[in-house]
């Protein structure tokens, strides 16, 4: 029989959320996972996520949302923590598998990967949002902007962001005529415009609408 989960969808009963890791420690609790996602936005590419569990008395100076830091200052971070007695591990989902489940299962799925992969199994888990894992057998908490305030899911955030922009540097050597290395697949102007004069590559997410709208028109134009 399968365990009884707790899930606790917001913190905001329970802690401040910049004391809910220091609570949680204070409370008994060592094996804290954080996790977050990056690349639910972008048109191409997959969907990364990773968990982290930072063990009692480590720190990491200048952790933050990864979206609000330099690549340098990213990458500096990325090679402290996974050279650190941190425990991580990412999950991946990739276009075809968007395509399949939508782009929120998907990143929730990658999330799941990430945690069960995790060398040491987490005592609770620190969700970065509003949406609970599925199919967890620990307890979670969901915390909306967490990767703002919890050291662990901003680590999170940092891996899954690393990770994600490393793969579509690989997609860069793959598809040259494409900048992957530059917008990494998010729909700026440059790649729509890219989208629109080289049409669809093989990673483009096929269900989201720049790319749907073009293949659509595409059909439609074949004589």
């Amino acid at each position: 029989m399968s365990p009884k989960i707790k899930i606790i969808r917001s913190a905001e009963d329970l802690f401040i959320p910049e004391e809910i890791e220091i609570n949680l420690l204070r409370k008994g609790y060592d094996l804290i996972a954080g996790v977050d996602e990056a690349g639910r936005g972008p048109l191409a590419g997959p969907v990364v996520a990773a968990a982290v569990i930072i063990p009692r008395g480590v720190e990491f100076e200048g952790l933050a949302d990864s979206k609000k830091l330099s690549s340098r200052k990213r990458d500096e971070l990325f090679e402290m923590i996974i050279h650190s007695r941190a425990v991580c591990a990412v999950g991946v989902m990739d276009h075809e598998a968007i395509d399949r489940h939508n782009i929120l299962k998907a990143s929730l799925l990658a999330m799941r990967r990430a945690i069960t992969s995790l060398a040491e199994a987490p005592e609770i888990v620190l969700v970065d949002g509003n949406q609970p894992v599925p199919n967890l057998n620990c307890p979670q908490i969901t915390v909306v902007g967490g990767d703002a305030s919890c050291a662990c899911i901003s680590a999170a955030s940092i891996i899954a962001k690393v990770t994600r922009d490393r793969i579509m540097d690989k997609y860069q050597e793959m598809y040259p005529q494409y900048s992957f290395s530059v917008h990494k697949g998010y729909p700026t102007a440059r790649h729509l415009e890219e989208l629109k004069t080289l049409g669809p590559t093989e990673i483009h997410r096929k269900t989201f609408r720049p790319v749907e709208a073009l293949l659509e028109k595409t059909l439609f134009e074949k004589p």
